[in-house]
């Protein structure tokens, strides 16, 4: 649990902090002076790669924003199997649940990467919420933003079949990569697309080799290359 620090008078923030917490989309509304105040509460902290920067069921650990590399939220359930719920990019939060009600940490945290990452208390970001109603409402939005993701996920895994939603997870990622190329050994092996799309390694497998087949994606040694992005738009529909 992160120790809460005094919101002393004249306090200098840190610069680069405070930069990143410029370019988050949600913090666009906010002042000068409360993007300041937040960056003087934020703790710095760096992970190696594997490295657990928070476990479920812990204490909370505050609110985090990440500024460098990757970082996987996950569940693991009595027998080991693991569901991904997010993976993380620079200029995101996560632990918002934690942070703003108060309880354990609701899922697990490790890094990917060497991660830097800043991390604010609980009992300040409350009081800086009392202090500047507009980051109260920025957080509301940010959660309602996070409902919808979650949302999203229970409606993959109840309703569409794994060849969909390995469609919408290719499309995602290659969106992310800004071009028609995923790496396989830095994210989507077939042990990590199972873990996001809520399945085991065998259906992944068959399903990658369908979309193959189909003419949709082409599978090399180190990297899956998106041949027919509109085949995979209406098959994520389905």
């Amino acid at each position: 649990m992160l120790e809460r620090r005094d919101l002393t008078a004249g306090q200098t923030p840190n610069t680069h902090l405070v930069g990143l917490l410029r370019d988050v989309s949600f913090f666009t509304a906010l002042d000068e002076n409360t993007l300041q105040q937040l960056a003087c509460v934020a703790h710095r902290l760096t992970y190696a790669p594997g490295e657990m920067i928070f476990l479920e069921g812990e204490p909370c650990a505050g609110l985090y924003i990440l500024d460098r590399g990757r970082c996987k939220i996950f569940k693991t359930s009595i027998e080991g199997r693991e569901q991904t719920l997010q993976v993380v990019l620079p200029g995101n939060f996560f632990n918002h649940v934690a942070a703003l009600d108060g309880g354990p940490n609701a899922a697990n945290a490790v890094a990917l990467d060497d991660v830097v990452t800043w991390a604010m208390a609980r009992e300040d970001i409350k009081a800086l919420a009392f202090q500047y109603p507009a980051l109260g409402w920025v957080l509301l939005e940010h959660v309602a933003h996070l409902a919808r993701f979650l949302v999203g996920i229970v409606e993959d895994l109840g309703l569409r079949p794994v060849k969909a939603r390995l469609a919408k997870l290719l499309l995602e990622e290659a969106e992310r990569s800004q071009h028609g190329e995923l790496d396989r050994d830095l994210l989507l092996t077939q042990q990590e697309i199972a873990a996001r799309l809520g399945t085991v390694r065998e259906m992944v497998g068959r399903a990658l080799r369908t979309l193959m087949d189909d003419g949709a994606i082409q599978i090399e040694r180190h990297r899956i290359v998106i041949v027919d992005r509109e085949m995979l738009k209406q098959l994520a529909m389905l």
